[in-house]
């Protein structure tokens, strides 16, 4: 079977597709696979890994805020998306796949539109709770379409799944994760982290309380390649205290191996709220603070959190104004109560879906 996936560059809509192509891999070795999109950034090592053709098309974004900058960047993709299209057309003719997959942003619209002048069955899944614009072009031409959260906006007839995840991240070994991010393993341990890009505001959220959170907690912050080093630099600063700093593991951005240590090792998780992410944080039953990203699209950062947070599993933070003060009293809030922790891991687990990518997979190859 020859199937194409196709969506945008970050890690959110990339790590759920190699999460598929991995189950489809399992069930029919042989499936000949390709990824059409814009540039890779993240997950390139693990799509090549998996034997997938790697084709690069350019591709238009429209960006909402109004800048001197995004007018022209603007006005440069409308050339983009045109010949994204004559691009993707051509390699859809030239690969005849069986079915395209799409997983949203903007990289997988030239593709969808090509692959629907050229009559190729189009699945979408969709991770959000509110579609992305690439998911609202992509469903008017699927045959199948698939969602994260059992309510997601404007989508009707649509197959509730989950978000695909990497079964990968589950098998955790904390020996070896103590070793590798020399850890003291004497206090809670919390992950903290800002997606695949980082977050130059919860780092700031963090930096701000830093001593009084490494009185009582062991810190891992994935704080993002551009920011490790001044991250770092401030954090030294501000915790003058050497045996105190000790506690204290910054790092720029993780791969699946490193990100699969952190997560397993930690006793809570901070973070955006990213669909993806929410259902890899439920599916190991780990505690969670959410803080949403608030200039996500439509603010579904924010829905996806409340969303996730209802049934009890995360403490959703105010996106538009966090304050240190509230991040260090809900940690403490849940560190302080044994019963909580537990219910909160409990939640975690009802919620997760971990046949996500599984269940798409086959439905892909019947």
């Amino acid at each position: 079977m020859k199937i194409v996936f196709t969506t945008g560059g970050s890690g959110g809509h990339i790590y759920p597709v190699i999460a598929i192509i991995r189950e489809i891999k399992k069930i029919q070795p042989d499936s000949q696979i390709w990824f059409i999109g814009t540039k890779v950034s993240y997950g390139l090592k693990e799509l090549k890994d998996l034997n997938v053709n790697v084709l690069t098309i350019q591709a238009g974004k429209f960006r909402r805020y109004i800048t001197p900058k995004s007018l022209i960047q603007n006005f440069v993709d409308l050339f983009r998306i045109p010949l994204g299209i004559i691009k993707s057309f051509f390699l859809l003719k030239k690969i005849k796949p069986d079915l395209v997959f799409g997983k949203g942003g903007y990289g997988s619209v030239p593709v969808i539109l090509a692959a629907n002048k050229l009559k190729i069955p189009i699945y979408i899944h969709e991770s959000d709770t509110i579609p992305g614009k690439a998911t609202k072009i992509g469903v008017k031409y699927a045959s199948k379409i698939f969602t994260s959260f059992d309510k997601a906006q404007g989508i009707n007839n649509s197959i509730i799944v989950g978000n695909p995840i990497r079964k990968e991240l589950l098998k955790g070994d904390n020996k070896k994760a103590i070793e590798y991010f020399d850890l003291q393993n004497d206090k809670p341990i919390i992950f903290i982290v800002g997606g695949s890009q980082g977050a130059e505001r919860i780092n700031n959220l963090v930096l701000q309380v830093l001593t009084q959170l490494l009185e009582k907690y062991e810190i891992i912050h994935q704080c993002g390649k551009k920011s490790v080093n001044e991250v770092n630099g401030t954090a030294q600063v501000m915790v003058k205290d050497e045996k105190l700093f000790k506690y204290y593991h910054a790092y720029g951005y993780f791969n699946e191996e490193q990100l699969r240590l952190a997560m397993n090792v930690s006793h809570l998780i901070v973070s955006r709220a990213g669909g993806g992410f929410i259902f890899e944080i439920a599916a190991l039953g780990k505690p969670s603070i959410l803080i949403p990203l608030p200039e996500s699209a439509q603010n579904h950062q924010a829905k996806n959190a409340y969303e996730y947070g209802k049934n009890g599993a995360a403490i959703v933070m105010e996106p538009k104004n966090p304050t240190p003060r509230l991040l260090l009293q809900n940690i403490t809030k849940v560190f302080s109560d044994p019963i909580k922790l537990s219910e909160m891991k409990k939640a975690a687990i009802a919620f997760s879906k971990i046949d996500s990518a599984e269940k798409i997979a086959q439905e892909i190859l019947k």
